[in-house]
């Protein structure tokens, strides 16, 4: 079965920081382009960052570049999204997303609120 778990999101003040976590299971995680994504109330879901298979490659939305850094640990099935100097406007909810030419795999989300 397959299964992208997110994990750490919270409410944290406008300038602080979080790290989220997707762990995968039921696929060969080191085939998959890892990516994630955040949805605010009333907005689209958009792209946030992405990786490739093994890390080498990252990109970034212009919103958040220099914030927030996207990595993967292929041996713990696991990517990361850290993310600094968080502003009111990052709130959202937060998904991973595993893609290959094959198949495309969503994560359920973690809610990120900032707030003072």
């Amino acid at each position: 079965q397959v299964q992208l778990v997110e994990s750490g999101g919270d409410l944290v003040r406008p300038g602080g920081s979080l790290r989220l976590s997707c762990k995968a299971s039921g696929f060969i995680f080191s085939d998959y382009a890892m990516s994630w994504w955040r949805q605010a109330p009333g907005k689209e879901r958009e792209l946030v960052a992405s990786t490739n298979r093994f890390g080498g490659s990252t990109t970034y939305a212009d919103s958040v570049r220099g914030r927030f850094a996207i990595s993967r640990d292929n041996a713990k099935n696991t990517v990361y999204l850290q993310m600094d100097s968080l502003k009111p406007e990052d709130t959202a909810i937060y998904y991973c997303k595993a893609i290959n030419h094959l198949s495309t795999y969503w994560g359920q989300g973690t809610q990120v609120t900032v707030s003072s």
